[in-house]
């Protein structure tokens, strides 16, 4: 008897987190959605079955949970994982709050598996995901000494304020998420900004990239950029090598592992775009090149849907792989 719980199952990723669900054909005996109160009482259709959202509340996290997947904001998951925890639940967060917990599990499947030293599982940030994915293969052949992030981050990792500004913002409403208009424009600011200058979202890429990858030597650096485009992430990273590598082989290292995809022919026009990695599962990489400022450094540009493998998907590739281990 397997029992599933979603919480945030009404919000942007949340509705993603349900079709990835039926995606990657999650089996459980029963299923249950949480939202807030102000969602309490909506239909929603999951596998040809219709599931009422209910409210979230403290009494509710004592019911036996098998899995429980978060996608509710920081301060909703600090206050219920640790209950549904305490409940004997596991509990796959995709907010900020838990991931740079050392006892907490930071998790890209493809690159590392949960140690479960308590059962709280952290989703990295999204544009970490994507960027971790394509440096993985990198660090394996030939060692990563120092990444360089640039990135330009779709509206929608910022949930439904992100996508109203953008889309009222084209007939002049003013902004509400954004402390500028996003229509017509970018932002070089995304989260809060801390003493030093960088922002949170600087931060988070900056720290989970060497929790991830398991190395506190690499240098890490990261300006995180918000652009006008409703879906996917694009990230153009600047990696130095610890091993001499050139072009052909980095490019050979990319298409020999799991889940991306190497989108680089120049003399064609072929490169990786937002619209190439919507409601995509794969990381795309491209623009692949050696950069003559830098020894043994390379300009790598890899594109991500944010809402699947940045957030979903790869919150539900983490359960399936631990509803597998158990059967």
């Amino acid at each position: 008897m397997v029992k599933v719980a979603v919480v945030g199952a009404t919000g942007v990723v949340g509705s993603k987190l349900i079709e990835m669900l039926e995606h990657y054909e999650i089996k459980y005996d029963e299923l249950v959605l949480f939202a807030s109160k102000r969602s309490s009482g909506k239909e929603v259709s999951v596998g040809g079955q219709t599931y009422v959202i209910q409210e979230l509340t403290e009494e509710r996290t004592q019911e036996k949970f098998d899995y429980v997947v978060m996608s509710a904001g920081g301060s909703t998951s600090e206050k219920f994982a640790p209950l549904f925890e305490e409940s004997g639940a596991i509990v796959i967060d995709n907010s900020s709050h838990w991931r740079m917990k050392e006892d907490v599990d930071l998790i890209v499947p493809e690159i590392n598996k949960p140690k479960l030293k308590r059962k709280i599982i952290a989703n990295p940030n999204c544009s970490t995901i994507q960027s971790v994915v394509s440096l993985k293969p990198l660090q394996d052949k030939f060692g990563v000494k120092r990444v360089h992030y640039a990135t330009y981050q779709s509206v929608s990792g910022s949930g439904e304020g992100g996508i109203r500004d953008l889309e009222e913002g084209a007939n002049g409403a003013e902004p509400t998420t954004y402390p500028h208009p996003i229509y017509n424009n970018v932002l070089p600011h995304i989260d809060d900004f801390l003493d030093d200058g960088y922002t949170k979202e600087e931060k988070k890429m900056i720290d989970e990239t060497k929790k991830i990858l398991e190395d506190d030597s690499i240098e890490v650096t990261a300006t995180c950029v918000r652009v006008p485009i409703i879906t996917s992430h694009a990230v153009q990273m600047n990696v130095t090598l610890d091993n001499e590598a050139t072009v052909d082989e980095v490019k050979e290292a990319f298409e020999g592992f799991p889940h991306i995809i190497v989108m680089d022919n120049p003399e064609k026009n072929e490169y990786p775009t937002p619209l190439d990695a919507a409601n995509r599962s794969e990381i795309f990489v491209g623009r692949i090149r050696k950069d003559p400022t830098l020894p043994n450094t390379f300009h790598v540009w890899c594109v991500g849907d944010n809402l699947l493998k940045g957030a979903a998907q790869n919150t539900v590739q983490i359960l399936k792989s631990l509803m597998d281990n158990n059967n």
